[in-house]
């Protein structure tokens, strides 16, 4: 899962960074709010946290400008300021939680898989409590964003648990491209080919025993996917 962190305070954002790496989270660092705008059209992240009181532009500024673009992905806020103002206009702008400084390892770990799981329910990606998808001998928990084979733990991101329960859904048949765009990232999201394969490449190096000659998502040349297992 790509989690865009923005956060001015050195310290404090490596620091995020290095703890949610080290739970296999894929996190990448702004320092102001015009970097987050431009790294979020770069990256295409799977949630943002987002600092208040930054440079350029504030947090709020921010939240609304990728609200525009996309109103489902995750956003938690994280700041400073305690006043019940501040939180409630945060959640009025479309935060799904607000974490205060300062705050524990385990609170932010917490806060951000509760946030992911509200979002796979929000979205139907986990309508059934326990859902588990199986692919010859993977096996997907949609409701912890996470795969298992064997002994072998494999963290997976909002839109890789899209990704594949709907190509589980259609197993044997061609999920088209147009199909993929719009369930797992959106109508109103300028479709790309190059995204979508990127995406595609990304998600069968970590379900794939070999990439190379993948097994569990095929590609119909010319139309889109197509899972056999």
């Amino acid at each position: 899962m790509k989690i865009l962190i923005a956060e001015d305070d050195r310290f404090i954002g490596e620091g995020l960074c290095d703890l949610l790496e080290a739970e296999g989270y894929t996190p990448h660092l702004a320092r102001d709010g015009e970097e987050v705008l431009k790294l979020y059209q770069r990256l295409q992240p799977d949630m943002l946290l987002l600092d208040i009181m930054m440079p350029k532009r504030d947090g709020y500024s921010v939240c609304r400008e990728i609200r525009k673009r996309n109103d489902s992905i995750p956003v938690i806020f994280i700041s400073a300021k305690s006043e019940e103002i501040d939180r409630v206009l945060g959640l009025e702008l479309g935060a799904d939680d607000y974490i205060m400084k300062p705050f524990g390892k385990r609170e932010v770990i917490a806060r951000i898989r509760a946030v992911a799981r509200r979002c796979l329910e929000r979205s139907g990606v986990s309508a059934t409590p326990g859902e588990v998808l199986e692919f010859g001998d993977l096996t997907v928990y949609p409701d912890e964003l996470r795969a298992r084979r064997g002994d072998q733990a494999i963290e997976l991101s909002l839109r890789d648990v899209k990704i594949l329960r709907l190509l589980h859904q259609q197993r044997g048949k061609v999920v088209t491209r147009d199909q993929l765009f719009n369930a797992c990232w959106g109508h109103d999201y300028l479709p790309s080919s190059r995204t979508l394969d990127q995406h595609i490449s990304k998600l069968r190096k970590l379900i794939e025993v070999d990439a190379k000659a993948p097994k569990i998502i095929g590609t119909v040349h010319g139309v889109g996917y197509r899972v056999e297992q």
